[in-house]
């Protein structure tokens, strides 16, 4: 059970990692090429997409990678809580 909870752990650290690479990437637009860059967005823009269709920009400011982060942190709490309590 350890194991798995330490799997999910890292696979959401892992996620998180690419959704700031790939919002720092925003920044440098040379970047974007990259085979990184697309196999990270590959990966994080449909996630991404669901916040941007729900927050529009404020001007220049996208707060939507920021809401992205708080509800994936909380989908990885409520994971690992479920689990937690199938188990005991």
């Amino acid at each position: 059970m350890i194991l798995l909870i330490e799997a999910i752990d890292k696979l959401f650290l892992i996620y998180m990692i690419m959704i700031f690479v790939r919002i720092l990437g925003s920044w440098f637009p040379e970047f974007q090429g990259h085979t990184v860059m697309r196999f990270i967005s590959h990966y994080t823009d449909p996630y991404l997409n669901i916040f941007k269709r729900i927050i529009p920009p404020l001007g220049m400011f996208d707060l939507s990678p920021i809401v992205a982060i708080f509800a994936l942190q909380i989908i990885e709490s409520v994971i690992k809580s479920l689990l937690i309590r199938i188990i005991l």
